[in-house]
């Protein structure tokens, strides 16, 4: 299986995501929107991954390519392809398909919990994970649910934490991604956005999280991306 990958900054990176397609045998092939334009072909994957960033989808007047990038996921999604998106990627799926992308009344950034919905107690792609389950937070947007999608988890704060739209394209607010080098980077990258606010914990805590913390996270998303394989693709 062939997955593409974009970054919009060098210190959100498919961390994880790599982890998991390395371990399955699937290549990996990464486009950075920071410095190189040039956008793959639909026809040249079967999955299209879309990271993070601390822009937000309505910034395209001072990152034009945002406008290519939303562009390309519409085609990927007409193409029947398996679309990931995390944090800011998630936000840009559930634009494409038509839901709003606004200021959530409060940063959420640090390890927080999340909770299954009863679709997502239900659904294959996230049953067998635990409810409530401790993860890794950093965003302060969120989104409507697209229409048409199925709400799998959601947070105290953030309503919107996992979707999954047409069995194959799947939004992830939260970052079950994250190893202690991509928390680490963050932390350091980003260290203006840590202000004191009820759900925003500060640098020592954030990498304060043991081994639990991130086989637990690793765990989750390694089962749903061998679930959504499965469903989405699999003969892939």
């Amino acid at each position: 299986m062939h997955i593409h990958v974009l970054t919009h900054v060098p210190f959100e990176g498919p961390a994880g995501i790599l982890d998991w397609a390395q371990t399955r045998g699937h290549a990996m092939a990464i486009t950075a929107l920071d410095k190189d334009g040039h956008l793959p072909d639909p026809s040249g994957f079967d999955w299209l991954v879309v990271m993070g960033g601390p822009m937000g989808v309505h910034d395209d007047a001072a990152y034009p390519w945002l406008v290519a990038e939303q562009r390309l996921i519409s085609e990927a999604i007409a193409a029947s392809k398996t679309v990931i998106g995390v944090c800011l990627g998630a936000q840009l799926i559930a634009k494409v398909l038509g839901a709003r992308v606004y200021r959530n009344p409060e940063p959420e950034i640090g390890w927080f919990p999340i909770e299954l919905t009863e679709a997502g107690r239900e659904s294959a792609l996230t049953s067998f994970l635990p409810s409530p389950m401790t993860v890794f937070h950093w965003h302060g947007d969120t989104f409507e649910l697209p229409p048409g999608a199925i709400q799998l988890a959601h947070s105290a704060v953030c309503e919107q934490q996992i979707f999954l739209y047409d069995g194959r394209v799947l939004g992830l607010q939260c970052h079950l991604e994250s190893t202690p080098r991509s928390v680490t980077d963050i932390v350091i990258n980003c260290a203006d956005e840590i202000r004191p606010a009820q759900h925003v914990q500060t640098a020592e805590r954030l990498l304060a999280a043991d081994t639990s913390d991130y086989a637990r996270i690793s765990g989750a998303l390694f089962g749903i991306l061998d679930h959504l394989q499965v469903m989405s693709c699999p003969d892939c």
